[in-house]
């Protein structure tokens, strides 16, 4: 008889409503979010060697090819039959020190992948920005403006940009003086709300060029994340999970749970962040870890897609609160995932490789040995990184150079040549520098210059951190002696003849060096300096050659090194 009574409908209309939306308030029932991430994909399209303990195995190891964008592709095809609404995320450096499969064509291909496999953002890392801020937006926004324009739009001369985004809470814009990006990012699944807040190293300056620093700083992560929640509170989220382009180190496998023993410079960051922060992605290390910090979960999925994090999240929306979280560091096996991967992966890689197999393809020159590898001997050298060094003097002796130095970062890949081959490739030499550095001869006092050389012991995680000389610098370091004097007095020498103190020195080293890259500041201090013009991959090529044509190929005399550690047998030293 009431049915004139307002209040009745008004009862039915929320009682409706609350059913629709699931009665969030008074919802006891967990809900579980799948979250896979990704860290230091580092535009590997394609498998790459991958090794781990396993006692179970012969010799105690698995040694297999993984990663690779179908397998990917398969794997998280699997995932999402079980869990279509998984979400997956980035650690940063998704692209950047990219194999010429994706560096030929300014990494485009890669971002098309990455679209294509779901991610839905990454953190920002220091290889997005090998090219600056520009390029990084182009990247994702789309266009040809370019300072690679022999790269950029050539597989796509319409190239639409990524189907991703990135987030970064300390990446500042001077010119704002706010976020480059935005600093989050919420995803709701199933009526609960995650949010991801991002941030890159704060040292960002000794990884990056100051180039491509221009128009940027950083400040600090735990700072920039923290200073987020108040605001993620006022929107309600259930859970907080920081990712940072920033990670550590561990002796435990990378598949153990809760493992304890984590170290590094990310540790420092991860125990100031809030305590509402209970899970943390990392990456930049190239390490698989699944460790505990406290209360705190903190993970990491190696590099070049050979390994993925698989976090599974219970939470209670209506207590806002994270309940539990079960994590797994994955194996990217193309034998087991391959065959599964979506059509429009498969196609692309098809396409890719028919673009580009004529040009990596390609032989450039027979070697001395078979293998130059970046593996350090007792004394810092590597058969790599010398061969390296001696290419970068070649090329420019002639404008007085008398010594060369590489960075260790800067070499991405081994040379190792197949049994097929009597020629190193253009496709093996480029993966090995895909930076596409010029070489710079800088002027250094013989004081500058022994002083670069302490520096190779660093504070912080790189620790000791060797440059890689050509084979006319010699000498002996004691590592008993106190920080700043561990060179051994007196044995600093190049093409035989003591280095003096006063004495002035001619020095290569690529740009990223020459501008105190990888803390190496003496070099960003020395006084007079030429850009080459050299590019180092081209110098690598054209001394490879050179030699080849003379008849004795590089390699076969420099096996013998002249850095040596006091104390060291001479097989060690010099290997």
């Amino acid at each position: 008889m009431s049915s004139s009574n307002p209040v009745r409908p008004f009862v039915l209309l929320l009682g409706a409503a609350m059913l629709a939306a699931g009665c969030r308030y008074g919802e006891t029932t967990p809900v579980e979010i799948n979250v896979v991430a990704l860290n230091d994909f580092h535009g590997n399209l394609l498998s790459s060697p991958f090794s781990y303990p396993d006692p179970q195995a012969p010799g105690g190891e698995v040694t297999l090819k993984a990663g690779g964008i179908e397998a990917l592709s398969g794997l998280l095809g699997e995932l999402r039959r079980d869990d279509p609404e998984l979400l997956l995320v980035g650690a940063g450096d998704m692209v950047g020190g990219s194999p010429p499969l994706s560096a030929m064509w300014a990494d485009e291909p890669s971002l098309k992948a990455l679209g294509l496999l779901g991610l839905r953002f990454s953190t920002v890392g220091n290889h997005e920005l090998d090219h600056g801020k520009g390029e990084l937006l182009r990247q994702l926004e789309g266009g040809c403006d370019s300072p690679r324009p022999e790269r950029a739009c050539q597989l796509d001369e319409h190239y639409q940009g990524s189907k991703f985004s990135y987030i970064a809470a300390n990446l500042m814009d001077k010119a704002s003086g706010t976020s480059l990006f935005p600093a989050y990012r919420i995803e709701q699944v199933r009526g609960a709300k995650v949010a991801f807040v991002g941030a890159v190293l704060e040292e960002l300056d000794s990884t990056v060029s100051g180039t491509s620093m221009q128009g940027l700083y950083t400040i600090d992560e735990a700072d920039a994340i923290n200073a987020q929640l108040p605001e993620l509170r006022e929107q309600g989220v259930d859970a907080v999970i920081a990712i940072i382009h920033q990670g550590g180190e561990t002796p435990e496998a990378f598949d153990k749970p809760d493992c304890s023993q984590l170290s590094g410079d990310v540790v420092e960051v991860v125990e100031r962040l809030d305590p509402q922060i209970k899970v943390v992605i990392t990456g930049h290390t190239h390490q698989g870890y699944l460790c505990r910090l406290g209360e705190r979960l903190v993970t990491q999925g190696s590099s070049y897609g050979r390994l993925v994090t698989h976090l599974k999240l219970t939470l209670d929306p209506r207590r806002r609160q994270l309940l539990d979280v079960q994590a797994h560091n994955l194996v990217v096996d193309p034998e087991r995932y391959s065959a599964a991967a979506s059509p429009e992966i498969a196609e692309l890689q098809r396409t890719l490789l028919q673009r580009s197999q004529a040009r990596l393809d390609q032989p450039v020159a027979r070697l001395g040995a078979r293998t130059f590898d970046r593996t350090l001997n007792d004394a810092g050298e590597s058969t790599l990184g010398r061969l390296i060094a001696n290419a970068q003097l070649a090329a420019t002796r002639s404008l007085g150079a008398q010594v060369a130095f590489m960075n260790m970062g800067g070499l991405r890949t081994d040379l190792l040549l197949e049994d097929s081959q009597d020629q190193a490739n253009y496709g093996q030499l480029a993966s090995i520098q895909p930076f596409n550095n010029t070489l710079t001869i800088l002027s250094l006092s013989g004081a500058q210059l022994s002083e670069l050389l302490e520096q190779q012991w660093q504070s912080g995680g790189l620790g000791f951190y060797p440059l890689q000389a050509s084979s006319s610098l010699s000498y002996q370091w004691d590592d008993s002696r106190p920080h700043g004097h561990k060179i051994v007095p007196q044995s600093l020498m190049i093409e035989g003849l003591p280095v003096r103190a006063e004495g002035s020195y001619r020095v290569t080293v690529n740009s990223f060096l020459a501008e105190g890259g990888d803390n190496f500041s003496q070099l960003a201090n020395a006084g007079e300096r030429l850009d080459t013009g050299f590019n180092d991959l081209e110098a690598l090529v054209g001394y490879l050659q050179e030699r080849d044509r003379a008849g004795s190929p590089a390699g076969a005399e420099e096996a013998r090194g002249r850095i040596h550690k006091v104390g060291a047998s001479l097989s060690e030293g010099a290997q």
